[in-house]
């Protein structure tokens, strides 16, 4: 269990669906904050931004680097799209008088810095930054809980990084992810899930989905994911890199209202419930003897049947508690068979 603000993150609460706006806004606050309100209204209780400090998170090489899923080198990406400072304080300031929690992504020290001197309750790191041990070191040294990415990594590979945040004493959460914008069924690895819940038993475990549709975050409660984390937009017709692997607030709206209740439904174990008690009585079967059968006989297995309703004092599974006991009355075909009838 970790908490992020007041917010118990387990087992034994609903999965946390994270509504990562990102870059989304392309650098708009007022976009930003209507994402924000539309997320809010959706029901979300987490909103997820990416701090962005283009000179202290990139190298001029990053000038020549072209995401698949853009037109523009990572450098033009990210500095058209980023807030500044004080946008960013505002942005916060706004989603937690909506009565949200904000937290956000640093890409660089300069932001982790940043998003503790204003207060975030946690980090979440992307999976470009899982690997990277002396980054992973600066922010685990603000103390926050973390939110980890896991794309494009193995169990080996996460491992020493893992080892690294528990030795910190850092509460930790680790997210399946396949790092493709969209992430075509074929290549998002839903067994991840349970994959890194045997891997790393002490930490949360939930899954950061890329994919097209709602289908694959919701299985992924089944499996047992705490947290959602997917990108989101207030509109689908907007431009942007992660915009395709987006949902809107309809989506979002539908992600947290059944993730409940699959998370409600995973909590029962196999047993007969009090529920089924009157659908018991007339589904199952009740012994009944299959022909005229007179007192003082030994009953044999010819001698009896399990019939519907289920309302009878002998279930159909226990014939064979009946099978050579002697008949201390007279039975008619299809008269259900109580225990008072039979010879102890």
């Amino acid at each position: 269990m970790i908490k992020i603000g007041n917010r118990e993150i387990s087992t034994d609460a609903p999965p946390l669906v994270i509504a990562e706006i990102g870059i989304n806004h392309n650098g708009c606050l007022l976009t930003a904050k209507n994402m924000v309100l539309l997320a809010a209204k959706s029901g979300c209780e987490v909103i997820k931004h990416q701090t962005h400090f283009v000179e202290d998170e990139m190298t001029e090489e990053a000038k020549n680097i072209f995401p698949p899923n853009a037109d523009q080198s990572i450098w033009d990406v990210i500095s058209s799209s980023s807030l500044t400072k004080d946008e960013e304080i505002s942005l916060k300031r706004y989603t937690e008088d909506l009565g949200l929690i904000y937290i956000s992504t640093p890409f660089s020290r300069s932001a982790a810095d940043f998003l503790y001197d204003i207060n975030v309750p946690a980090y979440k790191i992307g999976s470009g930054e899982c690997d990277n041990p002396l980054f992973l070191k600066h922010v685990a040294s603000k103390g926050l809980p973390i939110i980890m990415s896991t794309g494009m990594q193995s169990i080996e590979t996460l491992r020493p990084m893992v080892d690294l945040l528990m030795e910190a004493d850092i509460p930790l959460a680790l997210l399946e992810c396949t790092s493709l914008y969209p992430s075509p069924p074929e290549t998002v690895n839903l067994d991840g899930i349970i994959q890194l819940k045997e891997s790393f038993p002490k930490v949360e475990v939930g899954f950061s989905d890329h994919s097209i549709g709602p289908y694959m975050a919701l299985a992924s409660v089944a499996l047992g994911a705490t947290i959602i984390e997917r990108h989101f937009t207030d509109s689908r017709y907007r431009q942007g890199p992660d915009i395709i692997a987006s949902m809107d607030p309809a989506e979002l709206k539908l992600i947290i209202e059944r993730s409940k209740e699959i998370w409600s439904a995973k909590q029962n174990y196999k047993h007969l419930k009090f529920e089924e008690e009157k659908v018991y009585k007339f589904a199952r079967a009740s012994l009944v003897a299959d022909r005229d059968l007179k007192k003082g006989q030994i009953i044999e297995m010819e001698d009896i049947w399990a019939r519907r309703p289920g309302n009878g004092e002998i279930p159909g599974f226990e014939y064979e508690k009946v099978v050579g006991k002697k008949l201390l009355k007279n039975l008619n075909r299809n008269e259900q068979i109580c225990w008072s009838d039979i010879s102890e």
